[in-house]
C-alpha cells in the first residue's frame, strides 16, 4: 500500500532501517518539532518549490533552494506521520520532489455568500498543506461587492448587505484584506483578486446606476428563478439574492466608466502584492459583442499598465488583450470552448485549467448529496475529479502553455465552513495532484493508488477537524 501522501512526489524510495519514533502529539505538531530539528541545507538545484525529505531513525535532513521549498517538505513530514500500538512514527524514505505547474489554485467565491476572515484563512490552511500556492478571492458578482476600496467606499457600504436567499452579507476592510494577504504569504501562497465585469455587475449598479444596462430578462433567466426560487427576478437598484447569471451588465458608452475603471482596478492592483488581477469576463450574456470587447479591453489594458498581468475566463479571448494575459478556461473537458482557450496561447499568454465537469467544487457529490449544483454534466464523484491530467483539456496545447490549475469553489448553496470542507475534501487532493505530481498515468499517479492514499489521510483530517465527505467510492479506513 502507498504511503498517504497527497499529492504523490517526484519520487519516494524507501531505506531500510527502522521508522522514526518521534514524541507524542498531533500529525501538526510532530511535524512542526521534527522540521524546527531538522538537518537543512540550502542547494541549488531544487527550483523554486521543490526540496529533499530524508526521513531515518536518527531524524530529518530537509534540502531546498527556497523557504517555499523547505515548507512543502514540512507539509510532506505531517502526512508522514503514522500511529501504531507503540505510538506515533514516520518510515524511514527518501523523497524527491519538484512541482510539475508553477500556479496551483483554489478559488472562493464570497460573492453569492461571504465569507469572514476566519473561514479564508482556515481554506488558506486547508490548502497550504495540500501544496496549492494560490487563493483566487472571488470579491465581486450580481449579489455582492465584497471589498472595502477608499477610492470608493460606497461600493461596498451600498453593496453588500445581503447574500443569496437574503442570507446575511458582508465585506472586508482594507486592512482585513491585507491580513488575508498576509496570511496566505506566510503560507506560500498569492491572492488573486477577482472584479468579474462586464456582466456579473447587478451589485455595482446599486451605488453606481449610471455604470449600469437595465437586466436582460432572457426565458432562461426565469427559468432558473423558478427551479431555484426565491429571491425573484433581478430589478435595478434592488439587491439580488437569487443565482440566475447573465442578466447583467456595465455600459461600454457610460460616460465615467473608465475613471470608475481606473480607480477601482488601480486601488485592488495596489493592495495586491501578488502578480495577478482578474477581471472575470465570462457570462456575459446581455452585452452587446463590441461592447464586450471593448470593455475587456480597457479593464484588461488598465491591468497592465499598473505593472500586474491580467487574468480573464476565456470568454475575453475574443478580445484584443495586452500580450502576455492570462486565459482561465471553466469549460468542460471536452468542451466546445477549447479553440477560445487555445487563444490565449496564441497570444503570447498561458491558461489556467479548471475544468468544471471535473474541478468544479460546488457540484454534487451524488444526488443525495446535501448541498451543490449539478450543471456541470450532472455530479462529481471523486472518482471523476480526478480522471484527467491537464495536458489532455486543451487538444494539442503544449505543456509550457499551461501555468496550471485552480479549483473553484463557487457558494451559492455554501453557507458555512462545514459546507466548504464537504465540497473541498476529499476533492481538492484531485486537484492538488493534477497541479504538482507527474502526468497522469506515472507510477502511483492512478486512480487505484490515489484513492487508497485519499483514504489514509482520514485519521489526519479528523484531527485537524475537517468535515469531509466519506465518499463511496473511497475505502476509508
Amino acid at each position: 500500500m502507498p504511503l498517504a501522501l497527497i499529492p504523490w512526489p517526484s519520487s519516494v524510495t524507501p531505506v531500510d532501517g527502522p521508522p522514526l519514533r518521534p514524541q507524542p502529539g498531533t500529525r501538526r505538531e510532530i511535524a512542526q518539532r521534527l522540521a524546527a530539528s531538522a538537518e537543512r541545507l540550502i542547494l541549488e538545484g531544487h527550483g523554486p518549490e521543490g526540496y529533499q525529505l530524508i526521513v531515518s531513525a536518527a531524524g530529518v535532513r530537509i534540502e531546498s533552494s527556497t523557504a517555499a521549498g523547505a515548507f512543502y517538505a514540512e507539509q510532506t513530514l505531517a502526512q508522514l506521520v503514522q500511529l501504531d500500538a507503540d505510538g506515533p512514527l514516520l518510515p524511514a524514505v527518501e523523497i524527491r520532489d519538484v512541482p510539475r505547474f508553477g500556479y496551483r489554485g483554489v478559488m472562493l467565491d464570497v460573492a453569492r455568500h461571504f465569507h469572514p476572515v476566519s473561514t479564508v484563512e482556515a481554506v488558506i490552511d486547508r490548502a497550504a498543506a495540500l501544496k496549492l500556492n494560490a487563493l483566487h478571492l472571488h470579491l465581486t458578482d450580481d449579489q455582492g461587492w465584497r471589498l472595502e476600496l477608499a477610492s470608493h467606499p460606497e461600493l461596498a457600504h451600498r453593496a453588500s448587505g445581503t447574500s443569496v436567499d437574503g442570507d446575511p452579507g458582508g465585506f472586508y476592510t482594507r486592512a482585513e484584506y491585507a491580513g488575508i494577504v498576509e496570511y496566505a504569504a506566510a503560507r506560500h501562497m498569492i491572492v488573486v483578486p477577482e472584479f468579474d465585469l462586464p456582466g456579473h455587475t447587478h451589485a455595482v449598479g446599486l451605488s453606481h446606476p449610471e455604470l449600469l444596462a437595465d437586466p436582460v430578462i432572457s426565458e432562461h433567466i426565469v427559468e432558473i428563478t423558478e427551479q431555484y426560487g426565491g429571491g425573484g427576478l433581478p430589478e435595478q437598484g434592488v439587491p439580488y439574492t437569487a443565482i440566475a447569471v447573465g442578466f447583467s451588465s456595465l455600459r461600454a458608452d457610460a460616460p465615467g466608466l473608465e475613471p470608475f475603471l481606473r480607480e477601482v482596478l488601480g486601488e485592488i492592483a495596489a493592495v495586491t502584492p501578488g502578480p495577478y488581477v482578474h477581471v472575470g469576463g465570462d457570462e456575459a450574456l446581455g452585452t452587446d459583442p463590441a461592447d464586450f470587447r471593448a470593455m475587456i479591453e480597457l479593464a484588461t489594458r488598465i491591468v497592465a499598465e499598473t505593472g500586474k498581468t491580467p487574468l480573464t475566463w476565456h470568454e475575453a479571448s475574443v478580445a484584443d488583450l495586452p500580450r502576455g494575459t492570462i486565459g482561465q478556461y471553466w469549460g468542460f473537458r471536452t468542451g466546445d470552448h477549447a479553440e477560445r482557450a487555445r487563444a490565449f496561447a496564441d497570444k503570447g499568454g498561458r491558461l489556467i485549467l479548471s475544468p468544471a465537469d471535473a474541478i468544479y467544487l460546488d457540484m454534487k457529490y451524488d444526488a443525495e448529496t446535501p448541498i451543490g449544483l449539478t450543471w456541470a454534466d450532472g455530479p462529481t464523484s471523486v472518482a471523476r475529479s480526478y480522471d484527467w491530467d491537464p495536458a489532455g483539456v486543451i487538444p494539442d496545447l503544449p505543456e509550457p502553455a499551461i501555468l496550471g490549475v485552480e479549483a473553484p469553489l463557487w457558494t451559492e448553496t455554501v453557507r458555512t465552513l462545514a459546507d466548504i470542507d464537504l465540497l473541498m475534501f476529499p476533492r481538492i487532493g484531485s486537484a492538488a495532484e493534477a497541479g504538482w505530481s507527474p502526468p497522469a498515468g506515472s507510477a502511483e499517479r492512478t486512480w487505484e493508488s490515489f484513492r487508497e492514499r485519499i483514504a489514509g489521510l482520514a485519521e489526519a483530517w479528523t484531527e485537524a477537524g475537517i468535515g469531509f465527505h466519506r465518499a463511496d467510492d473511497v475505502p476509508w479506513r
